[in-house]
């Protein structure tokens, strides 16, 4: 076992509770979904039955039925202590949560002692089908791209390490290999997700658009970016409304999310130019070609990365923490990241050592929003470390 998950001890915990729910495993590829899993099921009294759709021919509605009807088997003979049936890329299988939710329901009513850990890579389109047949079955997990904290505990990485080669676990091995670390990420990461979690699960008319998009915004990661302005930048672009799509998709993916700007109006939020937020220093730093000593070199390229990685740490882990990450510009004048929680509001601004074109904006914000506090990351205010290591929730207390 190279490493313990860092929730391995919560999924245990859920999958031996007396209530039984139907657990989801969502997030984005090489965050350490099945190697929890397993680590979990290696632990357990319990029979257990595991099977993945990923392999192609398998992701039939008859294949689900009978992964299900070898677990409903498991657990029949297994008595009081049932059994467990873990299935991997559900979302890989049409018409999936109708057909587990009939599964499921057939069980409840007789009473099989079954439990189901269900695992997705598209976390969109998992989301959308345990919304459409599942609700009130089910108890999400998600996982995201690892902290600072989680990498260190499990790899002895340090600051510098995590925001160059970033959050991805199964990568961390590689890192004593630069060019290594480099083409596993281009290929086994970015690419895998790109074409299987994206291409193969939505239609696009446009893929090469997508590949060049992403391309685009790992490039100006920590950036204001106006959609037209990437139309001017982007090869048979076609309008923005096709970037925006593109742009849901690839934050969907995990890979790259564009914030919207802090506004009293959710339409004006949905039109503003993104702030695009690689959601993994790692894709900045893979797509870039350039090695570490060159993005340590370069003040404005390395602010970026901190900049990136202080984004990413917001985005990953807001929505389990019920918060919403925006960023605010009024003219030249520009706050890094806002940060809402139910009513409070925080306003960051990051010390990243990156010469700005736009003046500081933060005494605008906070006049204008009255209830919102200011928090400095870095420079004469909270180390980079100290707020890449402490959950989200702490700063609002």
């Amino acid at each position: 076992m190279p490493y313990l998950h860092p929730k391995a001890a919560t999924l245990a915990q859920r999958l031996t509770e007396p209530r039984r729910f139907i657990q989801v495993l969502l997030g984005p590829r090489q965050v350490g979904k099945t190697t929890l899993a397993g680590q979990v099921t290696a632990q357990l009294a319990a029979p257990v039955h595991a099977a993945s759709a990923d392999d192609p021919g398998l992701e039939t509605r008859a294949w689900l039925e009978t992964q299900w009807q070898i677990g409903r088997t498991a657990a029949q003979h297994a008595g009081a202590t049932g059994a467990l049936l873990v299935l991997d890329e559900i979302q890989k299988v049409p018409l999936w949560s109708s057909t587990v939710k009939r599964l499921w329901d057939e069980d409840t009513r007789r009473k099989v002692p079954l439990r189901v850990l269900l695992l997705g890579s598209s976390p969109l389109l998992v989301q959308r089908g345990l919304t459409e047949s599942l609700a009130g079955r089910f108890e999400v997990m998600r996982l995201t791209h690892w902290t600072l904290s989680e990498m260190s505990a499990a790899f002895g990485f340090d600051l510098e390490q995590y925001l160059y080669f970033g959050g991805y676990p199964g990568a961390a091995a590689l890192v004593a290999d630069p060019a290594r670390w480099t083409r596993y990420v281009l290929d086994s990461l970015i690419e895998t997700a790109v074409s299987k979690d994206i291409l193969l699960m939505t239609r696009i008319d446009k893929p090469a658009l997508l590949r060049q998009m992403f391309r685009l915004g790992c490039e100006y990661s920590g950036q204001i970016l106006s959609l037209n302005k990437m139309l001017g930048q982007l090869d048979d672009a076609g309008n923005v409304t096709t970037l925006a799509h593109y742009l849901d998709l690839l934050n969907g993916a995990g890979l790259l999310t564009g914030l919207q700007r802090w506004s009293g109006s959710a339409v004006r939020q949905r039109a503003s130019s993104p702030k695009l937020v690689a959601r993994n220093t790692a894709l900045m730093t893979a797509t870039s070609g350039a090695s570490e000593a060159e993005w340590h070199a370069d003040p404005s390229r390395w602010g970026r990365v901190v900049e990136s990685a202080i984004g990413a740490h917001l985005v990953n882990h807001a929505e389990d923490a019920n918060m919403e990450v925006y960023y605010w510009r009024d003219a030249n004048r520009e706050v890094d990241f806002v940060l809402r929680h139910g009513r409070k509001v925080l306003a960051l601004e990051v010390k990243s050592g990156r010469p700005r074109d736009r003046r500081s904006g933060l005494q605008a914000f906070l006049d204008a929003n009255r209830s919102a506090r200011p928090l400095l990351v870095g420079g004469d205010g909270i180390p980079i470390e100290q707020f890449l290591r402490a959950p989200l929730g702490h700063w609002f207390e």
